[in-house]
């Protein structure tokens, strides 16, 4: 019979549509195999802070609508420090790398967990990874992102529901952009990959969609413009990925220089000062937001099942994904290898939005 009696799970990085999903299918999973589900608080934090904050999860916590609801009911953690930890007092004390490491481990010993499933990217798998093999428990890894450049996998939790989000918005962009006979800009998320920006401007119905893998030229975009004017039509739609470079070759950052946006906005002067009505739009992070479509449901569900069976096999340092439909693990040593996974600029969605038209560069 397999030891393993209780397990811990936390969600780590941005969050996304499908997290409170995958959590469940891990509590339910879990209970079937009469073992029980702790849920560990904003990360490995939960387990880093005195006192821990952490929760027994049960089937009933996810009547609904909790399961569907976007977001991550653990909460999560992609900027902050863990060497900086609050107190019971509400003070912030220090901790260095042995201390840190030290607490992870008597979390682990004092809730009795041997296993841990990490519901994030391959980095903060990576991480957890060296904690849990310190501690002497098992880890297991489930990709989630809305970049969808996760590696190893073909999808990612909160793709699809990403995409469903930017989608909708580039429809209603269009109703708009109609009304005023305007050229709407798109700037999307997805760092350096444009799996976002593709998909929904297929999707969407774009005239022009750039992304950080392909080369364009400000003139090709022009070019395509002043053609479907020419063309009779009074409107038009560009979706441009965040990560996407200007002309000259530099990314355009946000206020702390780290993060990508406001490409949009340089594009938007630009072709103001050529002559087009156009009106630029940052969607944000109302891309992560909103409830998981089906898709999503379906594939953090299969994940998760997944995850916990590895567990009761014995598994540790695996990674879920998906691969040609088929739900499947992989080494997270040679997830690690692979790094994120970009657009192939020869693959069938670039030759699809080619051969509609769509201006997608050179």
């Amino acid at each position: 019979m397999n030891e393993t009696k209780k397990i811990g799970i936390l969600t780590s990085g941005g969050d996304c549509a499908g997290l409170n999903t995958a959590i469940r299918g891990v509590v339910f999973a879990a209970t079937f195999k009469g073992w029980e589900a702790i849920g560990i608080y904003d990360s490995t934090d939960g387990l880093f802070s005195r006192p821990m904050r952490y929760k027994t999860l049960h089937i009933a916590d996810f009547d609904f609508p909790y399961a569907a609801l976007g977001g991550t009911m653990l909460g999560s953690n992609n900027t902050g420090n863990p060497h900086l930890q609050r107190t019971g007092d509400g003070s912030m004390e220090e901790l260095t790398d042995e201390e840190l490491d030290q607490r992870f481990q008597d979390g682990i010993k004092e809730l009795g967990i041997s296993a841990l499933v990490v519901v994030g990217g391959d980095g903060s798998m990576s991480i957890v990874s060296k904690y849990c093999k310190r501690a002497g428990i098992s880890m297991i890894g489930i990709p989630k992102t809305i970049d969808n450049d996760a590696p190893g996998t073909d999808l990612a939790i909160g793709f699809e529901s990403a995409v469903n989000v930017v989608t909708d918005a580039l429809d209603k962009l269009t109703t708009t952009a109609t009304s005023h006979n305007r050229i709407m800009i798109a700037e999307v998320m997805g760092r350096g990959a444009g799996h976002l920006a593709l998909t929904a401007g297929i999707a969407g119905f774009a005239d022009v969609i750039l992304i950080p893998e392909i080369h364009y030229t400000y003139e090709g975009v022009v070019k395509k413009l002043r053609e479907i004017q020419a063309k009779g039509k009074r409107y038009g739609l560009i979706v441009i990925a965040e990560g996407t470079r200007k002309p000259d070759g530099h990314h355009s950052f946000a206020g702390n220089g780290k993060t990508f946006r406001g490409i949009s906005d340089y594009f938007t002067q630009r072709l103001l000062g050529d002559g087009f009505n156009v009106r630029g739009n940052v969607l944000g992070h109302i891309q992560r937001a909103g409830n998981p479509v089906p898709d999503d449901r379906l594939l953090a569900t299969r994940f998760a099942v997944r995850a916990v069976d590895l567990i009761a096999e014995g598994k540790s340092n695996r990674v879920v994904v998906l691969n040609k439909g088929v739900i499947c693990d992989v080494a997270l040593d040679d997830v690690l290898k692979i790094a994120n996974t970009p657009v192939n600029p020869e693959s069938d969605l670039v030759k699809t939005a080619r051969q509609l038209g769509i201006y997608i560069g050179d």
